[in-house]
């Protein structure tokens, strides 16, 4: 069965089905339709873990066919260890956002599940790719459904946000674009990226080719500076926006930099680690800082992201195993932390249109269920032992310890930074006496608001108290990414 390209096209035809259903009275078989693509896009990825082969690295379910032949380009999907999981990851992220939307979305509705299903096909298409141009065209095709759920949907200064987050991520693609062409050049004539791995590149090339990439893949993550886009990008979004976004979308930078720079270019990727451990640091620590003044919870939990994000790649560049694997742990854990912290958000702002922390107070004696699952979910935000949150920063932050114990020092300092920031503001939204009117008058979660992040919750708890099925999934792959780093010329 080509598992890879059903993740691909059923969402993908899915929601191109649902654009023929744009009448009024046909909102619901429009949500139904959503959900059936969603789940049945969701239901053709599972056996990519059920089958997968554990024991080797190499790549597996492989679909290889001719697209253009005059220029060597191929249909070539595959995934390992590490690209399988945010398949899965974000095939289920696609059906919690189609649940969420479910009686929120009146505006267009067709047309809002049609953007989240092509674009969950399309990010599939991202990290099965195993041809350049393949790659290259699912990365940016992405942004176009994302754009049109920011700038369709969103908030009051939708437009600048949906802009400037366009701009951004197309401007920063722009030199990987001459990179791939380069590689394709010297490679005789191939868009093959796993040969590229093997390609010998003089060492001042790798140094052009890292800073080709790590623009491109940087600005998605995003690493510090160049991060700007993110916190309004999240303000104004939609919460279904908010969610892909921080669960899946800023994982497919932190994916580039083991697809492309760790294994494309490994001698400048050694030459430079202190330079990308520095930024890394930065974003750990000084975007802690700034969370914690935050008024706004969404641009708090998006700062949060950045913070977070910081720890992945802080883990991938001290090129050992404990770190990439806890590397790889967070970005998972933090796709359903960071979906189930923005979903929180949405539950109270359908309720009270304001996403302010001073706007709330004492929500726990009327919103007693969803301020229970509300604290979890701040919990593992804050990397409490036995959540998801916990696992992944705890090893690379035991990585960085056995690199320099200073280094691990600093690294740490985001667990206090985000309690700091995330039990803070829980307390404001959550305890106290009731804040006004308004927040006296709110109704607890709703059924279907509860299994939602129920669902969730599980999954953070499972997570957190058994990691072994995720890490026993990308431990050879990483391992063998890590020895092939290791053969290279330094």
């Amino acid at each position: 069965m080509p598992y890879l390209t059903l993740s691909i096209l059923v969402p993908i035809v899915a929601g191109i089905a649902l654009l023929f259903l744009s009448r009024a009275d046909q909102t619901s078989l429009v949500r139904q339709l959503a959900l059936a693509g969603a789940v049945l896009g969701l239901a053709v990825t599972i056996p990519l873990y059920t089958q997968f082969n554990t024991a080797t690295g190499a790549m597996q379910f492989e679909e290889l066919a001719r697209w253009i032949e005059a220029y060597n380009i191929n249909y070539h999907l595959g995934v390992d260890g590490i690209s399988v999981l945010f398949i899965i990851l974000n095939s289920f992220i696609t059906v919690l956002v189609v649940v969420a939307g479910w009686v929120v979305v009146e505006k267009r509705p067709s047309q809002y599940y049609a953007a989240f299903l092509i674009m969950s096909g399309l990010m599939n298409g991202v990290f099965a790719a195993l041809d350049g141009v393949l790659f290259y065209f699912f990365f940016e095709a992405m942004l176009i459904p994302m754009y049109l759920i920011i700038g369709g949907w969103g908030g009051p200064n939708r437009v600048y946000a949906a802009i400037k987050f366009f701009l951004y991520t197309m401007l920063g693609s722009v030199l990987m674009l001459v990179a791939l062409l380069y590689l394709f050049n010297v490679s005789g004539g191939s868009f093959e990226i796993l040969r590229w791995h093997l390609l010998p590149l003089p060492h001042k090339v790798q140094i052009f080719l890292f800073i080709a990439f790590f623009l491109a893949f940087a600005v998605k993550v995003p690493m510090w500076p160049v991060h700007t886009w993110l916190p309004d990008a999240h303000v104004e979004a939609p919460t279904g926006g908010s969610v892909v976004l921080a669960a899946i979308t800023l994982k497919i930078g932190a994916y580039g930099f083991l697809r492309f720079i760790l294994p494309i270019v490994p001698d400048a990727s050694r030459t430079l680690t202190g330079f990308v451990i520095a930024l890394s640091l930065v974003a750990v620590v000084y975007i802690g800082f700034v969370a914690l003044v935050q008024k706004d919870m969404k641009k708090l939990i998006a700062y949060s992201s950045i913070s977070h994000m910081g720890f992945v790649t802080l883990g991938f560049f001290l090129f050992s195993q404990l770190g990439v694997e806890g590397a790889l742990v967070q970005m998972i854990s933090h796709g359903f932390v960071s979906a189930a912290m923005f979903l929180c958000v949405g539950v109270v702002y359908d309720r009270m249109h304001s996403r302010m922390i001073a706007d709330y107070g004492g929500v726990v004696h009327t919103m007693p269920r969803f301020a229970a699952l509300f604290l979890f979910f701040a919990m593992a935000n804050c990397g409490l032992p036995a959540t998801s949150g916990f696992v992944g920063e705890f090893m690379v932050i035991l990585a960085a310890v056995k690199v320099n114990f200073w280094l691990g020092f600093a690294a740490a300092l985001t667990l206090i930074l985000g309690a700091a920031y995330t039990l803070w503001m829980a307390k404001r939204v959550l305890f106290g006496k009731i804040a006004n009117a308004h927040v006296a008058a709110l109704t607890d979660v709703t059924t279907r608001e509860f299994w939602l992040l129920a669902v969730v919750a599980i999954a953070v708890l499972a997570m957190g108290l058994y990691p072994k099925p995720f890490t026993d999934v990308m431990h050879q792959s990483v391992l063998d990414l890590l020895a092939h780093v290791a053969r290279s010329k330094m």
